[in-house]
């Protein structure tokens, strides 16, 4: 009962830290270019676990290594997709939208494995087109580009979970974790490289990239990896529907961003869906077990 408590407090603060960094990036890449910000980024953020947990990554065989690259991928074209959407859009929705990720999976699944998505996850669907149209709501009642990139990385990041499941037994899981992160720093140097790195001595800058390498990147792997052996499936995602709630809390707090109704209402309906949809989702888990 104790490591459940300690558990489910150190994913809270997961989320937390996960939902702190949305006005934290926002700020960043006012001052830099998304590509550069990302793979200096993930190259600290790959680099230091690398190097604490080298044995583990001499363990996986060649094809191992060539699983976690590909799955880094997907991994990474969900950042880039939503470090760019930051941009222009405002920190409190865009965590609100990419949450949209738990509504999407059960429908992945169902696209890669047959698994037809239960009646909640169509309850699910509904909330959430009605809580983005609230959130989307401007002059013109329509989501901008900022906001559509966003959406398009909940759906790569629904679609990494899928795969990320299907592999995730049968491979060590921080060395999975490890080689992801060097997946994506490699992709980000890569794309950055043409133009060079641009990265200026603004030290908002460079604590964004420290906070997001460090403490949002592998301070919270150990803290998920260990609390995940505690908690259920179920509970774990449960208390990841908190991680929009803290972004809208801090970009409102800190980020300078006006607490309307329009977020009260598009969130909070944002969030239910995310709820109604937990138990699609371990159902589609299971489903995905049964296929694998």
């Amino acid at each position: 009962m104790r490591n459940s408590m300690l558990a489910a407090g150190a994913l809270v603060l997961v989320t937390a830290i996960w939902g702190s960094t949305f006005f934290v990036i926002k700020d960043a890449v006012s001052a830099v270019d998304p590509i550069d910000f990302l793979a200096v980024r993930f190259a600290i953020g790959a680099t230091v676990p690398a190097i604490v947990f080298l044995p583990r990554l001499r363990r996986l065989t060649a094809k191992q290594w060539l699983v976690g690259l590909g799955i880094g991928v997907l991994f990474g074209a969900g950042q880039i997709v939503q470090t760019i959407g930051l941009q222009t859009t405002a920190a409190s929705i865009s965590g609100f939208i990419t949450s949209v990720y738990v509504v999407l999976t059960p429908f992945v699944v169902w696209l890669f494995f047959r698994a037809r998505p239960s009646g909640q996850i169509w309850v699910a669907v509904a909330l959430a087109m009605l809580g983005l149209a609230v959130l989307g709501l401007t002059g013109t009642a329509s989501f901008g580009l900022g906001e559509t990139l966003t959406l398009i990385g909940a759906a790569v990041y629904a679609v990494h979970i899928v795969v990320l499941g299907s592999w995730a037994e049968r491979m060590d899981a921080m060395a999975l974790a490890i080689v992801q992160l060097i997946s994506v720093a490699i992709i980000c140097l890569v794309m950055g490289a043409p133009g060079g790195y641009r990265i200026p001595a603004d030290p908002t800058v460079w604590a964004a990239i420290g906070y997001t390498a460090i403490a949002a990147g592998i301070v919270t792997m150990a803290l998920q990896t260990w609390s995940q052996r505690c908690l259920s499936p179920t509970r774990t995602a449960l208390l990841m529907t908190l991680e929009p709630v803290f972004a809208a809390l801090f970009a409102v707090a800190f980020g300078g961003e006006e607490f309307t109704v329009r977020l009260l209402v598009g969130g909070g309906l944002v969030v239910a869906a995310s709820v109604v949809g937990v138990r699609g989702v371990e159902a589609s888990s299971r489903e995905l077990s049964v296929a694998g």
